[in-house]
C-alpha cells in the first residue's frame, strides 16, 4: 500500500505536477468562495476564456503570461459592460457574445503561430510538462492571489454581500470588483497548465459550491473549500496515473462527483438527508 503511494510521485514531472495542482487547487478554491455568494460563476467562466489571446500574445512578444491574461480579463469586462449598457443586449448575451469572440480570437491566434512549444496545453492543460520555470510561476502567481485575498478578505466579504453597505462606510465598490476581475485573471493563469482554460471555470466554482452546501459561515468556507479542492486534486492525479486518463480532466471529474455526494448528502442542505428528514418529522 506505501508503495502503491508513494510509486506516482518518485518520478520529478509527478512531483512537480502534484505541487503545481495542489497551489491551484487551493487558489481557485479560495477564489471561488466570493464568485458563488457574488453570483460571477458566469462572470468567471467569461474572464477565464477571453484570457486565452492575451495568453498567447505574451507568448509571441516574450511577455509573463499574467500580463497578458490580467489586460484581456480587464478588456472583456469592459467590453461586457460596453455592450450590456448600450444597447437591448441583456448581460448574460453579452457574455456569452465578448467571451465566445475572445476565445475564438485566440484560437485563432494558436493555430497561425509557429512555436516550438505546442501551446494547446493553454486550452487543455498539460500538469504533467509543468517545468521548474511553470512551477516557480505558478507559486509566485497563487501566492499573489491567495495573500490579496486573505489580506483583503473583511473588505471582500462586504462587497460580496452588502456593496450599498460598502459604499456607505467609504469602500468603493467599483475598485473592489476590479479587484476581484484582476484576481481571477491572474487565478486563471495559475490553473492553465493544471487544467487549461476549457476546464478551469469548473475549479473557480465547484469548490465554493460545495464548501457553500456544508456550511453557513463564510470563514467556514474559506476553509473547507481549499482542503476539499486539493484532495479531489490529490485523488485526480493518483487515478490519472494509475488508469492513464488525463490528469486535468480527472481532477475536475472527481470534483464534480464530491460536489454531487454532498448536494445529496450534506446534513442540513442535502437532497436525500432533507427528504429522510420530512419522512421521520412526519412519522413523529
Amino acid at each position: 500500500m506505501i508503495d502503491y503511494l508513494i510509486d506516482p510521485f518518485t518520478y520529478s514531472f509527478m512531483s512537480r505536477a502534484l505541487i503545481a495542482t495542489l497551489i491551484a487547487s487551493a487558489v481557485c478554491a479560495l477564489l471561488s468562495c466570493w464568485l458563488v455568494l457574488i453570483g460571477w460563476s458566469l462572470m468567471g467562466d467569461a474572464v477565464s476564456h477571453s484570457v486565452l489571446p492575451g495568453v498567447v500574445l505574451a507568448y509571441i512578444v516574450g511577455a509573463p503570461f499574467a500580463l497578458g491574461a490580467v489586460v484581456f480579463g480587464f478588456l472583456a469586462v469592459g467590453l461586457i459592460g460596453a455592450v450590456r449598457d448600450r444597447g437591448r443586449i441583456k448581460e448574460d448575451a453579452a457574455i456569452g457574445i465578448v467571451f465566445t469572440t475572445l476565445f475564438a480570437i485566440g484560437l485563432v491566434l494558436i493555430s497561425v503561430t509557429p512555436s516550438q512549444t505546442d501551446l494547446n496545453h493553454i486550452v487543455f492543460g498539460n500538469v504533467l510538462g509543468v517545468s521548474r520555470s511553470d512551477l516557480a510561476q505558478i507559486a509566485v502567481l497563487g501566492a499573489i492571489v491567495a495573500v490579496v485575498l486573505l489580506v483583503k478578505r473583511r473588505d471582500l466579504v462586504l462587497f460580496a454581500f452588502d456593496p450599498i453597505h460598502a459604499h456607505a462606510i467609504g469602500l468603493n465598490p467599483r475598485v473592489l470588483g476590479a479587484v476581484l476581475l484582476g484576481l481571477l485573471a491572474l487565478t486563471t493563469v495559475t490553473a492553465l497548465q493544471v487544467v487549461g482554460i476549457v476546464l478551469v471555470v469548473a475549479m473557480l466554482v465547484i469548490p465554493g459550491a460545495t464548501a457553500y452546501l456544508l456550511t453557513d459561515k463564510f470563514s467556514r468556507m474559506l476553509v473547507i473549500a481549499p482542503i476539499t479542492s486539493m484532495l479531489c486534486g490529490l485523488v485526480g492525479l493518483y487515478i490519472s496515473y494509475y488508469r492513464d486518463t488525463s490528469p486535468g480532466g480527472m481532477v475536475v471529474v472527481v470534483q464534480g462527483a464530491l460536489f454531487l455526494l454532498v448536494y445529496l448528502f450534506s446534513p442540513s442542505q442535502g437532497i436525500v438527508t432533507g427528504r429522510l428528514g420530512r419522512r421521520r418529522t412526519a412519522a413523529a
